[in-house]
């Protein structure tokens, strides 16, 4: 199994309450149960306010390489991250578990 971690900092200026903001993290909530590779999915804002901290978390698992390549190629994960590269940028981590 390969767990996909996904850590969101909205760009300055970039508040959640913005419609934009709203209809990514749906897009995002949206993605579980729609890509069949998705072994496990959760999503959500973060509730702290540190300095160093992101302000959206993807945690997810897929069978393998193979099921992670075919879960970054679907559609509407496609779709989902276009939205996010207007306001935010992100880092993430792949590791096998």
């Amino acid at each position: 199994m390969i767990r996909h971690l996904v850590l969101f900092k909205l760009n300055d200026g970039v508040g959640r309450d913005e419609p934009r903001v709203i209809a990514g993290a749906q897009a995002f909530r949206e993605l579980d149960g729609l890509v069949p590779e998705l072994e496990f999915w959760e999503c959500g804002w973060n509730i702290t306010d540190r300095p160093i901290a992101y302000d959206f978390a993807i945690n997810s698992a897929v069978a393998d390489g193979d099921a992670l390549t075919r879960y970054i190629e679907h559609p509407a994960h496609q779709a989902a991250a276009g939205q996010w590269r207007e306001f935010a940028t992100w880092v993430i981590a792949d590791y096998e578990f």
